[in-house]
């Protein structure tokens, strides 16, 4: 497992240059320079929704080190608690050649109700045609909400990481009530985070702006 090593302290956060530092869920390596502290909130550069916040200790993932704070929010968080945090990363220093990588990811549990809380209310106001559409072509019976990140083949179950929840679909119409977690499904895979379909990609951001607001002091 790849270990943060030389981590950055506050102090050189706030009056040095920040190292090289990798968006670590992309298909390919990245490394974002920074030329001050205060450029470090960026996007993925191959995922647009992805965001990446600077955060000063302490924080859920660290008493003493620095994290980054993913979010699908362009504004930073008001906290380090923020439920609106998809998960933390240890912010990594490349100078000793060692870099934080996903298996340093941690997940935040309050973003975990929060997504399922979304995709639920999406579902129940027939927010995303692809789900709709799916549920009119299986008729009746069960069907999987799967993550977009690494979708099955047709006809095939996903791995269970990648399943994000199952509902009941009578006379083809979800049953967004008969909404089940997928206890298995994880926030974080070798594929990145969470991704969904567009319909519920925006309920979810609006969902996220919401609670954004609630939590500003």
């Amino acid at each position: 497992m790849q270990r943060a090593c030389s981590c950055l302290s506050p102090s050189r956060l706030r009056s040095a240059p920040l190292p090289r530092v990798r968006a670590p869920f992309t298909g390919q390596r990245y490394r974002v320079v920074f030329k001050r502290a205060y450029t470090a909130s960026f996007a993925d550069p191959t995922r647009a929704d992805l965001h990446y916040h600077l955060i000063d200790p302490p924080t859920p993932f660290s008493s003493r080190i620095p994290a980054f704070a993913l979010s699908f929010l362009e504004k930073p968080p008001s906290a380090a608690s923020s439920s609106t945090i998809i998960g933390w990363l240890p912010a990594a220093s490349f100078e000793d050649g060692q870099e934080a990588g996903l298996n340093d990811f941690k997940e935040n549990a309050g973003f975990r109700a929060i997504l399922h809380s979304a995709i639920q209310d999406g579902l129940r106001e027939q927010v995303d045609d692809i789900q709709m559409n799916g549920a009119t072509q299986l008729g009746n019976g069960w069907m999987h909400i799967h993550d977009e990140r690494n979708l099955p083949p047709l006809g095939r179950i996903g791995d269970p990481d990648d399943i994000i929840a199952t509902v009941l679909v009578e006379d083809g119409k979800i049953q967004p009530e008969t909404y089940q977690a997928m206890p298995a499904y994880r926030i974080c895979t070798s594929d990145g985070p969470t991704r969904l379909t567009g319909g519920l990609a925006q309920k979810l951001r609006s969902v996220l702006e919401a609670h954004a607001q609630s939590e500003e002091p």
